[in-house]
């Protein structure tokens, strides 16, 4: 199949400011995001940002950078923009993979992507997680997914979906397992689109259920558009919010290197 990559990258960060530039293992974690994209079998690989000390970095280490404007309020935005500009036609399909999920398997990239080619019902393909502990249903920095039967999104939210009416009592954590209870799935921020449709959901205004939960890609699902969910297993890497994060994933890289 073939299929293309936009990283969105940007310098302001609320949490974590020029978190792209950050050094992980002696280079910037844009460095390693766009490494792994490359092993993902992308037939092109492009950093999408608005700001010229990104893109100079990423030029020296041989990346095809693109300058998207300062007013985008999104990765999606910007990766709209960058997809223009790159001259893609409407049915190629390409996947977003954020600036910020330097350990970001390859073969998660590649899965997405094959998962969209092999849906053609769908408008957009993501991905998830089973979870393995109440915590993380618990967390609303977690986001959950419920599907149907042919694993299309039924809803994401930050609360404990599905609701368990017999285990729940509040927001007390159940002492039952989790495994005696219907799955429970944490969506990964990763999505694959073909650019027609792409370029036609930046047009949809914001929705309720978005500002809500913020969460943008309700508003596909409030304009009657279809994600399809793939599952993936194994380790998915961290992303990098904040502080606490950058040094989880350092910590990672120099245990990695040093089996």
């Amino acid at each position: 199949m073939s299929f293309s990559v936009i990283i969105p990258a940007r310098y302001a960060s609320s949490r974590l400011p020029a978190k792209a530039l950050a050094d992980i293992a002696g280079q910037p974690m844009i460095w390693h995001v766009y490494q792994n994209a490359k092993k993902s079998g992308a037939k092109r690989v492009v950093i999408a940002t608005d700001d010229a000390r990104i893109a100079e970095v990423c030029r020296a280490f041989g990346a095809e950078v693109y300058m998207t404007a300062t007013t985008h309020q999104s990765g999606t935005d910007r990766v709209a923009e960058a997809a223009r500009l790159m001259g893609l036609a409407v049915d190629e399909i390409l996947v977003n993979v954020q600036g910020d999920e330097p350990l970001l398997p390859a073969h998660l990239i590649r899965q997405v992507a094959e998962t969209l080619e092999n849906q053609p019902q769908a408008d957009m393909a993501t991905a998830c997680e089973a979870i393995q502990d109440w915590q993380s249903v618990f967390n609303p920095n977690h986001v959950k997914v419920v599907m149907d039967a042919q694993h299309f999104a039924l809803y994401f939210s930050r609360a404990p979906i599905p609701f368990w009416r017999d285990g729940f009592t509040g927001t007390t954590i159940p002492n039952t397992p989790l495994s005696e209870t219907e799955a429970y799935f944490r969506h990964i921020g990763i999505y694959a689109y073909r650019m027609g449709y792409l370029q036609q959901y930046t047009t949809f205004p914001v929705c309720a259920l978005e500002q809500a939960e913020a969460l943008e890609q309700l508003r596909v699902l409030f304009q009657g558009g279809k994600i399809v969910v793939t599952q993936t297993q194994g380790f998915i890497g961290i992303g990098v919010d904040t502080v606490d994060d950058l040094a989880k994933v350092r910590a990672l890289m120099t245990a990695t290197a040093l089996v």
